[in-house]
């Protein structure tokens, strides 16, 4: 089966400092894969290679066969907004706009009406169960249902890739574990692949399988039963 994103031999440096030395991975379409390590082991890394965010020094990054690092920073730019959805940290909503407006955001972009648009989010933040914050600012909303605005945005454009960097690593264990159901749950039945980072075996725990990144090379591949 050819895979939806794979990226061999995948190497990267930030000044002396080698982030990735080698580092491979294949995502089927649907998959959900954790991956997990240590702080500093270049999960985060392989993780922003794989979106488009950074460009590796070596090896290769396909997309449905597409090789990223050959591409324009125009074209990745324009791959991200219309085939990867993203959640971080911290959510890294828009303050100055509404939660609503937050999650059409995606569609407004792509040249979508604003009232088609502002539908189509309110039906994203009932599915991730916080319609009452619509029409609230990020700042105004607790920390998990901020995570549930982000996991709206990034899925309310139907992606074929979700990337998620440490999303529950602001929230406290009862938050995370909801985030985290939400997120899979919208991810599968949406169709869409997840590429999960994260330290926390719990968290790790709602993926098909887990790839250890240690010392910037992928390790320990392990199908989860």
């Amino acid at each position: 089966m050819t895979a939806l994103l794979e990226a061999d031999g995948l190497a990267k440096a930030f000044g002396p400092t080698p982030a990735l030395a080698g580092a491979s991975i294949e995502v089927q379409a649907g998959e959900v894969v954790a991956i997990v390590g240590a702080s500093g082991s270049g999960k985060s890394t392989l993780l922003h290679c794989l979106a488009g965010i950074v460009r590796p020094h070596a090896g290769r990054v396909l997309y449905r066969g597409a090789d990223l690092t050959r591409m324009s920073d125009v074209e990745r730019s324009r791959l991200r907004r219309s085939e990867f959805g993203f959640v971080f940290q911290f959510g890294h909503l828009v303050p100055e706009l509404t939660c609503l407006e937050n999650v059409a955001l995606p569609l407004r972009l792509a040249g979508v009406r604003r009232r088609d648009a502002d539908d189509r989010a309110r039906e994203w933040l009932e599915r991730v169960q916080v319609e009452q914050v619509a029409g609230s600012l990020p700042g105004e909303v607790s920390g998990g249902q901020a995570q549930r605005v982000a996991v709206a945005r990034a899925l309310i454009g139907g992606p074929s890739v979700v990337f998620a960097d440490e999303p529950t690593g602001a929230l406290d264990s009862l938050n995370g574990e909801r985030v985290m159901q939400l997120l899979t749950a919208a991810a599968r039945e949406s169709g869409a692949a997840v590429l999960l980072v994260t330290h926390e075996a719990r968290v790790a725990a709602y993926s098909d399988r887990e790839v250890t990144v240690r010392d910037g090379v992928t390790r320990d591949l392990r199908v989860l039963a």
